[in-house]
């Protein structure tokens, strides 16, 4: 007797995620647009099941096989925006990228002032996974700032601290060396809330001057020369994927759509 199992299915703005075509923000948005087909008929909502038996048609063309995942790290220099879309018309990392990566977008973001690490991916269900505030990684950041601050001051972040009624969680700070007039400082922080580590030091008397971000989780910045960028090996991928699911799977939680965007 035949199987009357029907095909199992995702959501759509999943399938277009995964196959590296946008977030699934973006998608939503596409579907709302009438950018999205499915079986010959335009879609409506995102609220719909696809499976592998289903034509999906964005713009006019047939949604693309799902290539394998793939993770960049890349030395975001400073003077870049993170973003697909500026409405200044400034320059991008997307734009700086295009001649050397496919479309990639990327995890999380950092100020068009701050330099460093940025991870960059082809699949927007990576993407997500990696954001995750469940998954518990620390980013790490090398901060030049003006003015002085005393030792006391900055281990008490520990603790958290609430600026301008926004409240932050714990921060692991130190004084790294003091230069004329400036102070170099180690920041380790979870949360990524935007400008967290600028408006944390302007609480503390101090202006950052320079900004980098020299770990995301696992993943190091090291010699990576700015502009530069290269593949995390499929198998260093594969097991910090493992570790990140089982982080998200401890401490389950629905993300907003704020979390999506955040900054340093």
């Amino acid at each position: 007797m035949a199987s009357t199992a029907k095909p199992k299915g995702e959501r759509i703005a999943k399938v277009m995620a995964r196959a590296g075509l946008c977030s699934r923000r973006d998608a939503e948005r596409w579907i709302e647009a009438g950018r999205v087909k499915v079986n010959g008929k335009l879609l409506t909502t995102p609220a719909m099941t696809v499976s592998d038996h289903d034509l999906v048609v964005v713009d006019g063309k047939p949604l693309p096989e799902r290539e394998r995942q793939w993770l960049w790290r890349y030395h975001k220099p400073a003077g870049l925006v993170v973003s697909h879309r500026d409405e200044k018309g400034r320059a991008s990392v997307f734009d700086a990228l295009k001649a050397e990566l496919p479309r990639v977008m990327s995890v999380g973001r950092l100020d068009i002032n701050t330099e460093g690490l940025l991870l960059l991916t082809n699949d927007g269900e990576l993407e997500r996974l990696l954001e995750l505030p469940a998954t518990g990684w620390v980013r790490r950041y090398r901060v030049r700032a003006h003015g002085s601050v005393e030792p006391a001051r900055l281990e008490a972040l520990k603790d958290g601290v609430t600026v301008d009624g926004i409240r932050y969680g714990p921060i692991t700070a130190s004084l790294d060396k003091v230069q004329g007039g400036n102070c170099w400082l180690s920041f380790a922080l979870r949360e990524g809330k935007n400008r967290e580590i600028k408006h944390v030091c302007e609480h503390l008397g101090l202006k950052v001057n320079r900004l980098i971000r020299i770990s995301f989780g696992p993943f190091q910045l090291g010699e990576l020369k700015s502009g530069a960028v290269e593949e995390v090996p499929a198998k260093v991928l594969a097991e910090q994927l493992g570790q990140a699911r089982k982080g998200a799977a401890k401490k389950p939680k629905k993300r907003s759509h704020a979390d999506r965007r955040r900054k340093a």
